[in-house]
Protein backbone atom coordinates (compact mmCIF):
# COMPACT_ATOMS: atom_id res chain seq x y z
CA UNK A 1 0.00 0.00 0.00
CA UNK A 2 1.41 3.08 -0.98
CA UNK A 3 0.93 6.95 0.88
CA UNK A 4 -1.43 9.27 -0.71
CA UNK A 5 1.24 12.09 0.21
CA UNK A 6 2.87 12.69 -3.65
CA UNK A 7 6.63 11.09 -2.77
CA UNK A 8 8.10 14.71 -3.84
CA UNK A 9 6.11 15.71 -0.62
CA UNK A 10 7.13 13.13 0.97
CA UNK A 11 11.16 13.36 0.41
CA UNK A 12 10.46 17.04 1.02
CA UNK A 13 8.80 16.47 4.85
CA UNK A 14 10.85 13.05 5.79
CA UNK A 15 13.42 11.50 3.29
CA UNK A 16 15.24 14.80 2.37
CA UNK A 17 14.70 16.58 5.10
CA UNK A 18 17.76 17.15 7.04
CA UNK A 19 19.09 19.10 10.50
CA UNK A 20 20.67 22.02 9.05
CA UNK A 21 23.85 23.05 10.59
CA UNK A 22 24.54 25.98 8.73
CA UNK A 23 22.56 28.85 6.73
CA UNK A 24 22.44 30.93 3.85
CA UNK A 25 21.98 34.54 4.52
CA UNK A 26 18.26 35.04 2.62
CA UNK A 27 15.94 36.11 5.11
CA UNK A 28 12.92 34.29 6.79
CA UNK A 29 9.88 36.61 5.97
CA UNK A 30 6.76 37.24 8.68
CA UNK A 31 4.51 36.25 5.46
CA UNK A 32 6.43 32.30 5.33
CA UNK A 33 6.06 32.19 9.20
CA UNK A 34 2.23 33.48 9.45
CA UNK A 35 1.97 30.75 6.43
CA UNK A 36 3.85 27.65 8.31
CA UNK A 37 1.78 28.92 11.60
CA UNK A 38 -1.32 28.46 9.76
CA UNK A 39 -0.78 24.95 8.45
CA UNK A 40 0.00 23.56 11.45
CA UNK A 41 -2.10 25.31 14.05
CA UNK A 42 -4.51 22.13 12.76
CA UNK A 43 -1.99 19.57 14.40
CA UNK A 44 -3.83 17.48 17.32
CA UNK A 45 -3.54 18.50 21.04
CA UNK A 46 -5.25 16.69 23.76
CA UNK A 47 -8.91 18.65 24.51
CA UNK A 48 -7.52 21.25 21.44
CA UNK A 49 -5.52 22.29 24.25
CA UNK A 50 -2.50 24.07 21.64
CA UNK A 51 -0.19 24.90 24.41
CA UNK A 52 2.67 25.91 21.80
CA UNK A 53 3.87 29.45 22.25
CA UNK A 54 6.81 30.93 20.18
CA UNK A 55 9.02 33.39 20.45
CA UNK A 56 10.36 34.58 17.13
CA UNK A 57 14.39 35.91 17.73
CA UNK A 58 15.28 38.48 14.66
CA UNK A 59 16.99 41.46 16.13
CA UNK A 60 20.83 41.90 16.61
CA UNK A 61 20.08 42.67 20.24
CA UNK A 62 18.03 39.55 20.90
CA UNK A 63 20.32 37.08 18.95
CA UNK A 64 23.56 38.10 21.67
CA UNK A 65 20.58 37.79 24.60
CA UNK A 66 19.76 34.38 22.98
CA UNK A 67 23.68 33.14 21.82
CA UNK A 68 25.10 33.76 25.34
CA UNK A 69 22.56 30.97 26.76
CA UNK A 70 23.08 28.35 24.24
CA UNK A 71 25.66 25.60 23.98
CA UNK A 72 29.06 26.35 23.05
CA UNK A 73 28.63 23.99 19.81
CA UNK A 74 25.25 25.45 19.21
CA UNK A 75 26.49 29.23 19.70
CA UNK A 76 27.91 29.75 16.00
CA UNK A 77 24.81 28.41 13.90
CA UNK A 78 22.03 30.33 16.36
CA UNK A 79 24.24 33.50 16.03
CA UNK A 80 24.06 33.03 11.86
CA UNK A 81 20.78 31.73 11.31
CA UNK A 82 18.35 34.09 9.33
CA UNK A 83 15.50 33.45 12.33
CA UNK A 84 15.99 32.08 15.56
CA UNK A 85 12.19 30.65 17.19
CA UNK A 86 12.37 29.60 20.60
CA UNK A 87 9.44 27.08 21.34
CA UNK A 88 7.68 26.79 24.59
CA UNK A 89 4.88 25.35 26.52
CA UNK A 90 2.57 27.55 28.41
CA UNK A 91 1.56 26.10 31.35
CA UNK A 92 -1.64 28.43 31.57
CA UNK A 93 -3.02 26.98 28.46
CA UNK A 94 -5.98 26.33 30.26
CA UNK A 95 -7.11 29.62 30.45
CA UNK A 96 -7.97 29.63 26.56
CA UNK A 97 -9.40 26.79 26.84
CA UNK A 98 -13.45 27.56 26.56
CA UNK A 99 -12.17 29.73 23.37
CA UNK A 100 -10.62 26.03 22.01
CA UNK A 101 -12.82 23.42 23.61
CA UNK A 102 -16.46 25.57 23.59
CA UNK A 103 -18.38 22.12 23.29
CA UNK A 104 -16.97 21.46 26.67
CA UNK A 105 -15.90 25.09 28.40
CA UNK A 106 -15.94 23.14 32.35
CA UNK A 107 -12.96 20.62 31.08
CA UNK A 108 -10.62 24.18 32.13
CA UNK A 109 -11.22 23.31 35.78
CA UNK A 110 -12.85 19.79 35.73
CA UNK A 111 -8.91 18.35 34.23
CA UNK A 112 -6.49 21.43 34.36
CA UNK A 113 -7.38 23.10 37.70
CA UNK A 114 -4.33 22.44 38.99
CA UNK A 115 -0.49 23.16 38.21
CA UNK A 116 1.07 19.82 37.82
CA UNK A 117 -1.22 18.92 35.84
CA UNK A 118 -1.34 21.62 33.09
CA UNK A 119 2.46 21.22 33.11
CA UNK A 120 2.49 17.51 32.27
CA UNK A 121 0.22 18.37 29.92
CA UNK A 122 1.42 21.33 28.35
CA UNK A 123 5.20 19.78 28.27
CA UNK A 124 3.48 16.97 26.03
CA UNK A 125 1.02 18.74 23.91
CA UNK A 126 3.26 21.87 23.13
CA UNK A 127 5.98 19.05 22.30
CA UNK A 128 3.80 17.65 19.51
CA UNK A 129 3.03 20.91 18.38
CA UNK A 130 7.25 22.07 17.81
CA UNK A 131 6.89 18.94 16.09
CA UNK A 132 4.18 19.95 13.67
CA UNK A 133 6.00 23.19 13.28
CA UNK A 134 9.26 21.60 12.08
CA UNK A 135 7.08 19.80 9.51
CA UNK A 136 5.27 23.26 8.89
CA UNK A 137 8.79 24.32 8.09
CA UNK A 138 10.05 21.77 5.67
CA UNK A 139 6.75 22.03 4.08
CA UNK A 140 7.98 26.00 3.08
CA UNK A 141 10.88 25.04 2.05
CA UNK A 142 12.65 26.33 4.52
CA UNK A 143 15.35 23.74 6.80
CA UNK A 144 14.98 23.85 10.51
CA UNK A 145 18.33 23.62 13.21
CA UNK A 146 16.20 22.04 16.32
CA UNK A 147 18.67 22.39 19.47
CA UNK A 148 17.81 21.41 22.90
CA UNK A 149 21.42 22.46 24.24
CA UNK A 150 21.31 25.25 26.09
CA UNK A 151 20.54 27.06 29.58
CA UNK A 152 16.72 26.45 29.71
CA UNK A 153 16.38 28.50 32.97
CA UNK A 154 18.31 31.47 31.58
CA UNK A 155 16.23 31.47 28.30
CA UNK A 156 13.32 31.14 30.66
CA UNK A 157 14.24 34.45 32.77
CA UNK A 158 15.52 36.28 29.51
CA UNK A 159 12.41 35.72 26.80
CA UNK A 160 9.35 34.09 29.12
CA UNK A 161 7.69 33.85 32.27
CA UNK A 162 7.37 31.74 34.84
CA UNK A 163 4.52 30.39 33.18
CA UNK A 164 6.07 28.84 30.13
CA UNK A 165 8.59 26.46 29.81
CA UNK A 166 11.44 26.14 26.93
CA UNK A 167 10.82 23.23 24.96
CA UNK A 168 13.77 23.87 22.01
CA UNK A 169 15.62 26.59 20.15
CA UNK A 170 14.64 26.09 16.58
CA UNK A 171 17.09 27.95 14.10
CA UNK A 172 15.19 28.33 10.39
CA UNK A 173 16.28 29.55 7.02
CA UNK A 174 18.13 27.89 3.40
CA UNK A 175 20.46 25.90 3.82
CA UNK A 176 23.85 26.88 3.20
CA UNK A 177 27.30 25.57 2.59
CA UNK A 178 27.82 22.18 4.07
CA UNK A 179 24.98 21.96 5.72
CA UNK A 180 23.87 18.18 6.63
CA UNK A 181 25.73 15.84 8.39
CA UNK A 182 25.90 12.70 7.19
CA UNK A 183 22.63 10.86 7.86
CA UNK A 184 22.52 8.70 11.20
CA UNK A 185 20.78 5.40 10.91
CA UNK A 186 17.21 4.57 11.91
CA UNK A 187 15.05 1.85 13.46
CA UNK A 188 13.98 -0.56 11.11
CA UNK A 189 9.96 -1.10 11.55
CA UNK A 190 10.54 -4.78 13.07
CA UNK A 191 12.81 -2.73 15.82
CA UNK A 192 9.63 -0.45 16.41
CA UNK A 193 6.30 -1.84 15.62
CA UNK A 194 4.88 -4.87 17.21
CA UNK A 195 1.46 -6.13 17.40
CA UNK A 196 -0.54 -7.92 19.78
Amino acid sequence: MSLALDPAAQDLLFREARTANTFTDEPVTDEQVRAIYDLVKFGPTAFNQSPLRVVLVRSAEGRERLVQHMAEGNRPKTATAPLVAILAADNEFHEELPALLPHFPQAKDMFFAERPVRESAAGLNAALQAAYFIIGIRAAGLAAGPMTGYDAAGIQKEFLDDDHTPLMVVNIGKPGEDAWFPRSPRLSYDEVITTV
